[in-house]
C-alpha cells in the first residue's frame, strides 16, 4: 500500500492515525534486527538527492514553525536515528517520530525473518490535526514514497555492512 487515507487505523504505535504507508523489502539471505535494519536503510549515508529535498524540506518549513526531521536535522544522535527521534525499540520493532502543530507521525520499521532472509518494512503512520497537516501530507506524498523507496534499495543492495 502507498499513500492512503484511511478513517481510523487501528495502531497503537500512534493512536488516531488517518493516513497510512507501507512498503517492504526482502534482505535476502540475511538475518537482521529491526534496529540493524533501520540503522542501514535511514541511519547511512543517503543519496545527494535526498539530503537536498530534507535539507530544502526543512528551510520551508522553518518559516511556518514545523520541526527539522531527517537528513540535517539538530538532533541527538544517541536518541535518534537518520535525523529522527527514536520513539521505542525492541528487537523486532523501531518506532521514530514526533508531534508537531499539524500532524503526529510515526515511522515503523519491523523485521520478521522469512527463509530466504528477513523481511524489512517501513510503515508511516500519520494522524493530521487539521487542514493544515492535510495540505502537507498531500504535497509531501510522491517525496516520502521515493525516499522510503530508496531507503528499502539501500538494505537491498548490500549498501550495509
Amino acid at each position: 500500500m502507498t499513500g492512503r487515507t484511511v478513517p481510523q487505523l487501528p495502531s497503537s504505535d500512534l493512536p488516531g492515525a488517518d493516513w497510512e504507508d507501507r512498503q517492504h523489502a526482502l534482505v535476502s539471505g540475511r538475518a537482521m534486527t529491526a534496529g540493524e535494519a533501520v540503522r542501514a536503510a535511514l541511519g547511512g549515508e543517503m543519496p545527494g538527492w535526498v539530503s537536498f529535498l530534507m535539507r530544502l524540506r526543512n528551510r520551508i518549513v522553518a518559516v511556518v514553525g514545523l520541526k527539522g526531521a531527517g537528513p540535517g536535522a539538530e538532533l541527538d544522535p544517541a536518541r535518534s536515528i537518520g535525523g529522527f527521534p527514536v520513539v521505542s525499540e525492541t528487537p523486532s520493532k523501531v518506532v521514530l517520530g514526533f508531534d508537531d502543530w499539524h500532524l503526529d507521525f510515526r515511522i515503523v520499521v519491523e523485521t520478521r525473518a522469512e527463509p530466504q532472509g528477513t523481511d524489512v518494512s517501513i510503515s508511516t503512520l500519520v494522524k493530521r490535526k487539521h487542514w493544515f497537516g492535510k495540505l502537507y501530507i498531500f504535497l509531501i506524498t510522491p517525496f516520502h514514497i521515493l525516499i522510503v523507496r530508496q531507503s528499502l534499495k539501500m538494505l537491498t543492495v548490500g549498501s550495509f555492512q
